[in-house]
């Protein structure tokens, strides 16, 4: 589980879709299913690793929400903490969706590697393309919503919801360091409602998953996670999206060669 731990913390964040490797890794390895517990452990980690790294951004956003309520201010910032809130949306109302059908249907080696591919070179194609300067406090709540879509279209596995949220920021105008930081702070509600809907079932169907190796798997993911937010950063400016487009069509590719449509 150290190995699953760590690879979900890095793929979580970087636009190289972490369902695609959660299947790989375990099929090379020969390893079982890491079940629920472990997974709400990892997601625990994950978000622990992006509230810590953004938190001074989080303190100030909060604040311009509380005081939008409460002292009627108007600015960038208050623009920018309802459009986070609006964004999360439609993401929330498709996750609903996708668990009345039944979203395992879709987690099949085919539809992860399709979409790993198309969206990967859809996320290309766009930060070539896009003439994007403007920060998170310079667009609207119509742009906030087109990056809510973006990310709600990702709970389709492969298609990864950091690439498709940072697609969807580039496309309303973002630079690339202003579409990552919202796509890492979209992350924020949206794991929490993971964690909350995982918890749950949790409740419902107990399991015997050792606390102790829950808890590693959760430290680990939240220290690989913090890494990846923080190269990955420090490199977009420099080399852009397509190392990670290039990644994404061999990865799929692999995922056929290997799986075929269904596995």
């Amino acid at each position: 589980m150290v190995v699953l731990a760590i690879v979900q913390g890095i793929t979580e964040f970087l636009p190289i879709s972490s369902s695609a490797h959660l299947i790989l890794v375990p099929h090379f390895l020969g390893w079982p299913d890491q079940g629920l517990g472990f997974d709400l452990a990892m997601h625990l980690g994950t978000l622990v690793a992006v509230l810590v790294y953004f938190r001074h951004d989080m303190v100030r956003l909060w604040h311009a929400w509380v005081e939008s309520i409460t002292a009627g201010r108007r600015d960038g910032e208050v623009v920018m903490a309802w459009g986070l809130l609006l964004a999360t949306v439609p993401a929330i109302i498709f996750g609903l969706f996708l668990g009345l059908i039944g979203e395992s249907m879709l987690r099949v080696p085919g539809v992860i590697a399709t979409t790993s591919i198309v969206f990967g070179l859809a996320l290309g194609w766009v930060d070539w393309r896009a003439p994007c300067t403007r920060e998170p406090d310079q667009i609207g709540w119509r742009a906030y919503l087109a990056i809510g879509f973006a990310q709600a279209i990702a709970l389709i596995p492969g298609a990864s919801r950091s690439g498709m949220t940072i697609l969807g920021a580039r496309a309303c105008g973002l630079n690339r360091q202003a579409a990552a930081r919202v796509a890492f702070y979209l992350a924020i509600p949206i794991t929490t409602a993971a964690i909350a809907f995982e918890t749950v079932l949790l409740i419902q169907t107990p399991t015997a998953d050792a606390w102790g190796a829950m808890a590693m798997a959760a430290v680990l993911a939240g220290i690989s996670a913090f890494a990846a937010i923080h190269y990955f950063l420090r490199m977009l400016q420099s080399v852009g999206m397509m190392p990670f487009v290039v990644y994404r069509v061999i990865l799929g590719i692999a995922l056929f060669a290997i799986f075929g449509w269904n596995g």
